[in-house]
C-alpha cells in the first residue's frame, strides 16, 4: 500500500514539473526568446499543451476574466500540492 501512495505522489510531482515547464515555455514563446516555428520547440509545446490543458481548461472556465493574466496554473499547482501533502497522507493513515 505504501508503494501505491508513493507512486501517486511521484506522479503528482512529475505533473507539477510539467505544469511549470509549460508556463516557462509559454513565457519564452510570448517574449520571443524561443521561435514558435522551430520544429523541436513546437513539438515540446504541443506535448506540454496536450498534457496540461485538460486540467487547466476547467479552471479557466470557472475563473473570471483577469485581462491578460492567467492564474489557472497557480490554482492547479496549489490544488496538487494540497492533494499531495494533505489528502494522500491522511488517506494513507486512514487505510493502514
Amino acid at each position: 500500500m505504501t508503494e501505491l501512495f508513493s507512486f501517486i505522489s511521484q506522479l503528482i510531482s512529475a505533473y507539477i514539473f510539467l505544469i511549470i515547464a509549460s508556463v516557462i515555455l509559454s513565457w519564452l514563446i510570448g517574449f520571443g526568446i524561443i521561435n514558435p516555428y522551430n520544429q523541436a520547440a513546437r513539438a515540446i509545446w504541443n506535448f506540454l499543451q496536450a498534457v496540461t490543458e485538460p486540467a487547466l481548461a476547467p479552471i479557466r472556465r470557472l475563473m473570471p476574466d483577469l485581462g491578460g493574466i492567467d492564474i489557472s496554473p497557480i490554482i492547479l499547482l496549489l490544488a496538487l500540492q494540497f492533494v499531495q501533502q494533505v489528502v494522500l497522507p491522511n488517506l494513507y493513515r486512514m487505510l493502514v
